[in-house]
């Protein structure tokens, strides 16, 4: 019996319908991370400018616009930190609602309805996805502090003993662990992308594949082709010459 119910919950499209979204998410990630070594991309640019914001940084004693900017990257990990834990504190609410939710998803479900097996399982999914970006969220808040810590010990620009090499040294540190932070909150991100996706599974498997391949689209456009990465691209240049 065990058995034979296990079997309908995993079915031939179900199990497609999960490799799908697990290569979707995974292939996106890697394919991502690679190409940001051998390519210029939304991620390779933003920390070019941060490294250029840490090498100014040493070149200043008044810093409190420095950490007013850290604080308010801070903020924003934090929100969805919390975000994240209210969407889990939700989806446990929505067990005691399977029901109701079963009856309104059944006008709308292409195929057969879902069982409430079936609910609470890809209840326990969303679960999981949401506690990955929390903790996500949560290393990028604990590495912005680690950032504000480098920060407040930067030395001053008016600071004797410390040569040029040095100070290029520490702000290439400083940027990279604030780098660090910005792809852990990146991460935290596109979670939610996926979970979007996932939704779709709800109604149907086919509408959860499709989605999994448009949210691939999504990401890979603004981090590759969007304006915003063009416009970023043409002030690095810009900046770069500055300096």
């Amino acid at each position: 019996m065990e058995h034979h119910s296990f079997s309908l919950l995993l079915n031939t499209l179900d199990l497609v319908t999960l490799f799908v979204f697990c290569s979707a998410w995974w292939g996106y990630a890697t394919y991502a991370r690679r190409t940001a070594k051998k390519r210029t991309c939304l991620v390779s640019v933003l920390h070019q400018f941060r490294l250029a914001w840490m090498s100014r940084l040493l070149k200043r004693d008044n810093r409190i616009a420095d950490a007013s900017v850290m604080a308010n990257l801070e903020r924003s990990s934090l929100f969805f930190a919390s975000s994240s834990l209210l969407i889990i504190a939700g989806l446990f609410t929505a067990f005691n609602y399977s029901e109701k939710a079963l009856g309104i998803l059944s006008d709308f479900y292409f195929f057969a309805p879902l069982s409430p097996q079936e609910w609470e399982l890809k209840i326990i999914v969303l679960v999981v996805i949401f506690s990955y970006a929390f903790f996500t969220f949560t290393w990028s808040v604990r590495q912005y502090n680690f950032c504000s810590v480098l920060v407040g010990s930067a030395p001053l620009a008016t600071e004797r003993g410390i040569n040029d090499s040095e100070r290029e040294l520490y702000a290439s540190h400083m940027a990279e662990v604030c780098s660090l932070a910005a792809n852990q909150f990146n991460y935290g991100l596109r979670s939610y992308y996926f979970a979007m996706a996932f939704c779709g599974w709800f109604l149907s498997p086919y509408v959860c594949m499709a989605a999994a391949v448009l949210v691939v689209m999504v990401l890979y456009r603004r981090e590759f082709r969007s304006k915003t990465f063009k416009t970023l691209n043409a002030g690095l240049v810009m900046t770069s010459n500055a300096t």
